[in-house]
């Protein structure tokens, strides 16, 4: 008797027919390419070659290497024209290329960014600086990114990660204001985040209305509330209701004495641990549990779930709440954690961003931070670029990530495919 998973693909050398039948896909090296030839032409052979960059690790003024910017980048440049003909091999061959290769890719690519923005400038590139600011800067799209993954991955389009952050910025910032308590604004934080996700939960799930409208409505809705509230009682008396109590800093003993290390990950405050813990923990839920079993199958297959005696609108409409839940909580980075008062659409559209982390992220956690982290990066390096006095503009840093995420939007750095169901409502 045959089994269901018994493959279709004839028995003898099913690999050679594969590989043999599949088109070759040349969008990775064609985007690698492209790169190389960025860091190489202007990054590198552009720069003058008496130019030197000063690195600082630790942190003071002082730099503790100067480097030669045009020499360093050309050595730099040598593993990326590697990688760029390995994965043209491969193409070749009609075989993808490891994800590890385009990180280790992706590593010495941004080197040799930070060290063409500190070239020539009188202030060394603060490395340890750059680093811990990506982290922070990182914080709420992470956050973001993973509520759109536990509601995605149950079969729900999470447009409104934008309104989810929004409120709980918001709620977040009045409920510390009047109870002088941060952490119980972050437990308001993250209801204000669950009631936006509920409004998603039963126009998306119970009345099958278009997933993507609602989002987008929620947070026009979301965004006019706000503004309305601040404009309305807010900024009358700011002492009373937006003059928040920020996250107490921690900084973990011994721990946060480590160079680089230590102020990388041991000197934050409550939300960015919660964020580092977050995403280690979201993806033992998702590929570890049952639940995690659950989530997937809703939204994968949901009539098969169904057959098994999963509750297919059940589970999803746990998974809205649930990300919303995590969304409101990253909202309080605005208010709680670093500007210490609520402003007029204080998120700028980073829930929007997030939601491209999760696309470049391919559903996955891990992935995914690193998506976000590399708009935190963008940020950071920015910001390095005016403080070093580099002649970069801020704004072609500002868009870099953006248009590797439209990149890999498009399939050049391999296929994005979303849950099967994603979107798509359930009728039984």
């Amino acid at each position: 008797m045959t089994s269901a998973t018994t493959p279709t693909v004839p028995a003898d050398h099913p690999e050679q027919v594969t590989s043999a039948t599949a088109p070759r896909k040349w969008k990775t090296p064609i985007l690698l390419a492209v790169l190389t030839l960025i860091a190489l032409i202007p990054f590198t052979l552009m720069v003058a070659p008496e130019n030197m960059t000063g690195i600082n690790i630790v942190g003071d003024q002082r730099p503790e290497a100067v480097v030669p910017s045009q020499f360093t980048n050309l050595l730099l440049c040598i593993p990326l024209i590697a990688i760029t003909a390995f994965a043209a091999l491969r193409a070749w061959q009609r075989k993808p290329i490891s994800i590890w290769f385009l990180a280790i890719f992706g590593f010495f690519w941004l080197n040799i960014l930070i060290l063409w923005i500190g070239n020539g400038a009188a202030v060394p590139v603060a490395l340890t600086w750059l680093l811990t600011s990506t982290v922070a800067l990182a914080t709420p799209l992470v956050f973001g990114a993973m509520a759109g993954i536990v509601s995605e991955r149950a079969g729900v389009v999470n447009i409104a990660i934008e309104g989810q952050l929004l409120a709980g910025a918001f709620t977040g910032a009045l409920v510390s204001s009047l109870t002088q308590n941060a952490y119980v604004g972050l437990i308001a934080a993250m209801i204000a985040g669950a009631l936006v996700s509920l409004i998603l939960a039963v126009f998306g799930i119970k009345y099958w209305v278009e997933q993507v409208v609602v989002g987008v409505v929620i947070n026009m809705i979301v965004i006019g509330l706000t503004s309305f509230f601040l404009k309305g009682f807010m900024s009358d008396r700011p002492e009373i209701f937006n003059n928040p109590v920020k996250y107490p800093r921690w900084n973990i003993p011994l721990l946060s004495d480590i160079p680089v290390l230590g102020p990388l990950l041991f000197q934050h405050t409550l939300i960015t641990y919660l964020m580092l813990i977050a995403v280690p923990l979201l993806t033992f839920l998702l590929f570890r549990t049952r639940w995690g079993l659950r989530t997937r199958a809703v939204g994968e297959h949901p009539k098969a779930a169904d057959t098994v005696g999963i509750n297919v609108n059940r589970t999803r409409f746990n998974a809205v709440i649930l990300s919303g839940l995590i969304a409101g909580a990253g909202g309080t980075f605005y208010t709680l954690g670093e500007v210490g008062k609520f402003s007029d659409n204080i998120t700028s559209g980073h829930g929007y961003i997030a939601l491209a982390a999760v696309i470049f992220g391919r559903w996955h956690p891990i992935y995914a931070t690193a998506a976000a982290l590399l708009f935190g990066f963008a940020n950071a390096a920015a910001a390095l670029a005016s403080q070093v006095g580099a002649a970069v503009p801020s704004e072609f840093l500002a868009m870099v990530p953006y248009i590797i995420t439209v990149f890999a939007v498009i399939g050049f750095v391999g296929q994005s495919r979303a849950p099967a169901a994603d979107g798509v409502p359930y009728i039984k």
